[in-house]
């Protein structure tokens, strides 16, 4: 946009309507917008105008005030570029010489030569300075407009360049419009400042936004940043940095406004003023170096593109010795056609690997790491992980293959020379470490000394398979002849088409095996991610071009020297004879050669079925070859090298795996791993040593394609999730490709080398293990927790569906915990038994104000979260807010759960304060039992001795990261429990659940070796009729309870001193009425429903002494049980108080050492002893 002027009323004017006007001009786009408004006797007119030319805003300006005549006129001219134009209209309006405010906001290094000599034009500053104090002109700059402030003293003497507090610093990112915060208005706010105020504010010495409060994300109520598109508001418009993750170091995090910023209600301070804060410029997410004063910035690491950083590496790392020392021996075997099957079939597997990087590396921003990175932020760090171990490793091994590969071949040449230095062994060694030491150096000189010696091997090889081509349209001369090139032959071609095995190897997959790792290598540009400029764009496009090209060359070697070199060959100029002579055989007797004799007994030591340096022989000038084997073999050492210290450093750094965090540091401007590069060359010197290619080769291999087996299942996996989060820029895979990737990947390691296959898979499934077992906390968005999320989404769908049945049973409970970490026992008791069989949910009611409570709410959900996985408990946990606590826990166990996985049971602490407790509170606990009998739950209270609520000796956390990381109280649900007893008294029957949660508590291992007693009321003259009825229940039941006792003193008299001890436990809740009317004990009892008259405390006379009876009973068979389980006592609703039922509960649980759970289902049945 070329221009943009506005003239706009005064704070306190009050806009009339917009008039709109059709453009003036033809050959740009204009809007003209006028407006009036009046305030005493100063009208106000205000245009706003939009072009595409410079002069065309201040024409309109310049026409709106002569033919408008009006006295006051405000102009707003704001830039972004060197096309903006200012100093034109800011001179033009001065000109007009009405009362104009000029706004500059172009940065003056911005401006065009013309508008400088305009801004000549102007009168200087000091003669308007005067003025402005009189309220006649005032200037107004914003802070863009002051970058490169000093020109100012040049332009206009008389004024000072502002401080540099006050004015950004040259060359640093011009920040939008959008991006310019304001002083907090009265009423409305033009989101300017003037300069007299900013030196003002600057001479009172202190920071203009510190009062404000307007940096980073804090917005304080009264604060109004104008970051938007003009209009005063806290909202923000969107930009970069809101989703950015990552910050340089000591910048503070800009983001948008929370919901309550924009929802609470603003109170202007006029007083304060906020200065626009440089924000950070949107970068590649990495830190930036630290910057102090009177130190340098940091040095700019070095990027790469797609061509230098990838494709170049890439094809480098495809290329190699096969090329030029097996290609021609594969094409004599297998023929032109099936060699070009095995080299589209490799190709085809790599080409697919490529495209799923590609979509990989463009579904979101890629980072340091490489295939590691790719496969743990897609998979996750379990398989990301085990993969990033073993691929690193397996590049620092293969470091020590390609150099080996490289000394064999100078060996040779020794060899041939006579110049051995030792003997063939040690020289491989001698001549490997050396090279692994230059190699070293090379890496450690940098990124960009790297990048060049790649550069220079790419060359090398360009112009070696160049000298190749070259050679084979050279007529052959005879000695090449002899070898078994005769130039271009239609005959020669047809002969090699089809295959000649021969042979141990003399197979199609025999060869497919030995031709594939030569196709591979297509990760080499994606391990050095880190280093490139745009690694979304950088790694499809040159991994893909590299595939492209290097499938080229392997296709037009294969044709072109099947189509020059015949099979056999011997050599020797004496084999030269006549066209047409007699005993000839083979199709170099039409050329005048006679193999005939060697290639009978297969021992012609030239041709392609023979020779392995066939391109050498085939090439203009042979050496060229040499050099060309030496550069693809060291280029791809030097890959490797670079490769396998990059994506360690990734690993390390992630902490998954314990001792290697000491690799993991980075130096210099590129954060070079140098400790990193030290191991890769112990472990490639290590294996140089060994000095045998053979022995080497076939894992690496296997590791890469498992690599390889792996990416392609990430995209799979990641597109059949179908999570909103997976949008890769790249569309041009399938998914269904990637899984066909994935599965021949894991087939070619098998035709490979079966041994090394099952090493390596076995190696990623250890490494597997440790990671899953040690849980790291790390949370990358992988498509693993997609696919958990599908999977329980479908299931939990599909359960809606699966009716009901008493078999299928499971005690899901809703655990009123509150912070489950101040009831530690409460949560392990149900964790125990619920734990891998069904739901637990900690609810936790938060009574109080909405305001003050919602963000405790917020802030420690995740803590107790935290908390309960680290005590490996499998449970949910969910807060509600509500006035009291009776209503809170209505709301949960109606809300609580999803569909069928719903509680069915409440389970809670047993309130031991209850005789000092306000009445209400005593009041809501016995109500609660009672609606979840209303709602059809069961009930479970645990009572221990010592009391559940251990909050008086933990901290109340508010921060979740301190929460889950406080000492764990242990409790007696946690320790093994011996060989003691578990005491059941089935009482009366409640549809099961009372034997069933002691029988599932039986199952666990801490529980296992205790003896369950079932104990049961009856008659003394019924005692055995009664046990075996119970018995063969029982029985049926499948429980495997054997020891049944029945209790036939459960209605005798307790003792006086018990009866004395439970009626001074009610007696100061009795109303003591005198067995008055129903009448008038209600009137007694008004504003005080838990007293208990005297009627009541007759009728359920015979009840309480139950309850005291059965305390003595308890005392006498369970005091050294390891828990006791009894039957919940239910009170009538409106009949039994509240103070009664649970002197009840006091009487029926004192005074026992072990755990009480009391327990009453829902009176329908849990347990069956039926098949259907």
């Amino acid at each position: 946009m070329g221009l943009w002027a506005s003239l706009s009323p005064a704070p306190g004017h009050l806009p009339h309507p917009v008039v709109s006007y059709p453009p003036i001009s033809s050959g740009f786009t204009h809007l003209a917008q006028l407006s009036t408004a009046s305030s005493g006797q100063n009208d106000l007119w205000g245009l706003q105008s939009l072009g595409q030319y410079p002069r065309a805003g201040a024409t309109c300006v310049g026409l709106a005030a002569v033919f408008h005549n009006k006295s006051r006129w405000e102009l707003n001219v704001p830039g972004s570029g060197p096309e903006a134009t200012s100093a034109p209209c800011f001179s033009a309006a001065l000109s007009l010489g009405l009362n104009l405010k000029p706004v500059i906001t172009t940065p003056i290094r911005h401006w065009k030569p013309a508008m400088l000599i305009m801004a000549f034009l102007i009168p200087p500053p000091a003669i308007f300075f005067p003025l402005a104090s009189s309220g006649w002109f005032e200037l107004i700059a914003s802070p863009v407009a002051l970058e490169g402030a000093g020109w100012l003293a040049l332009l206009w003497p008389g004024i000072n360049p502002p401080s540099p507090t006050l004015a950004l610093q040259v060359g640093s990112r011009q920040p939008k419009m959008s991006e310019l915060p304001c002083p907090e208005p009265p009423a409305r706010c033009s989101g300017r400042f003037t300069i007299s105020t900013l030196l003002g504010a600057e001479e009172a010495g202190r920071a203009p936004c510190e009062a404000a409060g307007c940096e980073g994300t804090q917005l304080s109520g009264s604060t109004l940043c104008t970051r938007t598109f003009g209009y005063n508001t806290v909202d923000v418009v969107p930009a970069y940095e809101h989703y950015a993750n990552s910050k340089g170091v000591g910048e503070a995090r800009r983001g948008r406004p929370s919901l309550a910023d924009l929802r609470s209600v603003l109170e202007p301070d006029p007083g304060h003023l906020c200065v626009p804060v440089p924000q950070p410029q949107p970068s590649d997410g990495l830190p930036d170096a630290k910057e102090g004063p009177g130190r340098a910035p940091a040095p700019e690491p070095v990027r790469f593109g797609w061509v230098k950083g990838v494709m170049i590496r890439c094809m480098l790392n495809i290329w190699g010795v096969i090329l030029y020392l097996r290609l021609p021996w594969i094409t004599a075997q297998a023929g032109i056609a099936l060699t070009w099957l095995i080299i589209l079939m490799s190709v085809t597997v790599t080409t697919i690997t490529g495209l799923s990087i590609s979509a990989i590396s463009t579904n979101g921003k890629v980072k340091s790491g490489g295939t590691y990175f790719l496969i743990s932020r897609s998979l996750g760090p379990e398989l990301g992980g085990s993969i990033g171990l073993i691929f690193a490793f397996a590049n620092a091994v293969a470091v020590a293959m390609h150099t080996v590969g490289f000394a064999e071949t100078v060996r040779d040449l020794l060899q041939e020379h006579d110049c051995l230095m030792v003997d063939p062994t040690n020289d491989i060694r001698i001549i490997g470490v050396v090279t692994v030491t230059v190699l070293l150096g090379i890496s450690l000189a940098g990124m960009e000394w790297e990048a060049k010696a790649q550069v220079l091997f790419f060359l090398v090889i360009l112009v070696s398979f160049a000298n190749y081509l070259v050679g084979t349209v050279i007529p052959a001369t005879a000695e090449k002849q002899a070898k078994g090139f005769f130039g271009y032959r239609a005959d020669i071609f047809a002969q090699n088409l089809v295959p000649s095995w021969r042979g141990p190897e003399g197979s199609f997959f025999s060869l497919f095996s030995i031709f594939f790792p030569s196709a591979t290598g297509i990760l080499a540009g994606a391990n050095i991610s880190g280093d490139l400029k745009d690694p979304a764009l950088a790694i499809p496009k040159g991994t893909l071009m590299a595939i492209f090209w290097t499938t080229m060359s392997y296709l037009v070697l294969s044709a072109t020297i099947g189509a020059c070199v015949v099979r056999d060959a011997s050599g020797s100029l004496n084999d030269s004879v006549p066209l047409g002579s007699p005993g000839c055989e083979g199709l170099a007797c039409g050329f005048g050669w006679n193999f005939t004799d060697c290639a009978q007994r297969q021992s012609c030591p030239y041709g392609l079925s023979n020779h392995y340096q066939s391109m050498s022989m085939v090439s203009g000038f042979g050496p060229l070859i040499t050099a060309g084997i030496f550069s693809a073999t060291l280029s791809s050492a030097l890959a490797c090298l670079v490769s396998a210290p990059k994506v360690f450093q990734c690993l390390c750094k992630d902490q998954l795996y314990p001792l290697i965090g000491f690799f993991g540091k980075g130096y210099g401007k590129n954060n070079e791993p140098i400790r990193g590069y030290v191991l890769t060359y112990i472990i490639a010197v290590g294996f140089i040593l060994i000095a045998e290619l053979n022995a080497i080769a076939p894992i690496i291999s296997n590791f890469f394609l498992c690599s390889y087996a792996l990416i392609n299942f990430s995209c799979f996996h990641a597109s059949v999730t179908n999570s909103p989060g997976w949008r890769p820029s790249f569309r041009y895979y399938s998914k269904w490709a990637a899984l066909l990737g994935a599965a021949v990947s894991v087939v070619i390691m098998f035709l490979l080398t079966w041994w090394a296959a099952l090493i390596a898979l076995g190696i990623v499934v250890f490494l597997l293990g440790y990671v899953l077992y040690k849980k790291p906390d790390v949370n990358w968005g992988s498509s693993m927790q997609a696919s958990s999320y599908n999977m329980a989404l479908s299931y939990s769908v599909g359960l809606s569906e699966v009716d009901e049945h008493i078999k299928n049973y499971r005690p899901q409970c809703l655990v009123l915990t509150g912070p489950p970490n101040f009831r530690p026992a409460l949560v392990d008791f149900v964790g125990t038994f619920t734990k891998n069989l069904s739901l637990m949910i900690c609810g936790n009611v938060l009574i109080g104000p909405r305001k003050q409570k919602m963000p405790e709410s917020r802030l420690t959900s995740d803590g107790h979260t935290r908390w309960l996985l680290k005590r490996k408990i499998k449970a949910f946990y969910t807060d509600v807010l509500a006035e009291d606590l009776r209503s809170g826990v209505q709301m949960l166990m109606q809300a609580a759960g999803l569909g069928k996985m719903r509680p069915n049971i409440l389970a809670l602490g047993y309130k031991r304060d209850w005789q000092a407790a306000a009445p209400q509170s005593m009041e809501d606990y016995v109500g609660i039992l009672h609606d979840a009998f209303d709602f059809k739950y069961g009930v479970c209270l645990l009572r221990m001795k010592e009391g559940l609520n251990v909050s008086r000796v933990v901290q109340a956390h508010t921060d979740p990261g301190e929460l889950a990381a406080e000492q764990q109280a242990s409790t007696v649900f946690q320790s093994q429990q011996g060989k003691k007893t578990i005491d059941i008294y089935w009482l009366f029957d409640d549809g099961g659940l009372t034997l069933l949660i002691p029988y599932l508590l039986g199952r666990k291992k801490r529980w296992g070796k205790c003896k369950i007693r079932v104990f049961v009321g009856g008659q003394i003259n019924r005692m055995d009729e009664e046990r075996k009825a119970i018995v063969s229940l029982l029985s049926k039941f499948r429980l495997g309870f054997h020891e049944v006792h029945v209790l036939p003193d459960i209605n005798q008299k307790p003792r006086p001193e018990h009866i004395k001890r439970f009626d001074d436990l009610v007696a100061p809740f009795r109303l003591n009425d005198g067995f008055k009317d129903e009448a008038a004990v209600s009137e007694m009892r008004h504003g005080c429903p838990w007293k208990i008259s005297d009627e009541e405390l007759h009728k359920h006379r015979a009840k309480s002494l139950r309850q005291v009876r059965l305390n003595e009973i308890l005392l006498e068979h369970s005091q050294d049980a390891a828990l006791v389980a009894i039957t919940l006592p239910v009170g009538r609703r409106g009949r039994c108080p509240c103070s009664l039922y649970m002197a009840w509960l006091e009487s029926l649980s004192r005074d026992l050492r072990p755990p009480v759970i009391l327990t009453r289902g829902n009176q329908e049945n849990v347990l069956t002893f039926y098949c259907q």
